[in-house]
């Protein structure tokens, strides 16, 4: 069996080596990004998933504050390989900034208390499978991603500069471009120590 989607489950890599001259458009990529919330699903089918979009200037925007944030917290000996890390993110064309509503968390463990404390774990999920989908839908173009995770150290100055909602809370942030330098293989642990199966 070799589906479509089945390469796409393995074209989809972790890229750090980006460029900002995708094959798409920004109007194309805003496509994708709108496919991916709309069709992705979530528990009670609550669509709680918010999506930043970050290009140009903005983009940069991100990344230099992040790395103003992170210099505050990093050793000086240490500060050239982060800014290297970071200047890589900063390379590529955009950037996704994925958050959860934590007040349509709240509303559906108000109005199901016996599933309360699932709602956030599954709200989690929910946005991982946003994040998932996206990044195949990205490798399906040719345009290398990788997911990143800098909460709570950013989350302040993205609700300032962009006016984000105290509702929205930060999950992840996934930089974006075309790839330029392949990525090392990757190794995969024996699948019979990772499935089982009865019956």
């Amino acid at each position: 069996m070799n589906s479509h989607f089945r390469k796409l489950l393995e074209l989809r890599r972790s890229n750090y080596s980006l460029g900002n001259h995708p094959d798409l458009s920004q109007a194309e990529i805003n496509t994708l990004i709108a496919d991916a919330v709309m069709y992705s699903p979530s528990a009670f089918n609550s669509q709680s998933a918010r999506v930043v979009s970050l290009y140009g200037t903005e983009h940069h925007k991100f990344w230099n504050l992040t790395l103003q944030e992170l210099k505050a917290l990093t050793p000086a000996e240490k500060f050239s390989a982060t800014e290297r890390k970071i200047s890589s993110f900063a390379a590529g064309f955009g950037t996704i900034l994925f958050f959860e509503d934590t007040a349509t968390v709240s509303s559906l463990q108000q109005h199901f208390p016996l599933y309360s404390k699932n709602f956030p774990v599954w709200s989690e999920q929910s946005n991982a499978m946003l994040q998932f989908a996206l990044w195949c839908l990205f490798a399906e173009h040719n345009i290398g991603a990788s997911l990143q995770h800098y909460s709570p150290l950013v989350d302040g100055f993205v609700q300032r500069e962009w006016q984000i909602s105290p509702t929205w809370k930060l999950i992840a942030q996934m930089p974006f471009g075309n790839i330029t330098a392949t990525p090392d293989e990757k190794d995969f642990l024996p699948l019979a120590e990772r499935i089982k199966t009865f019956g």
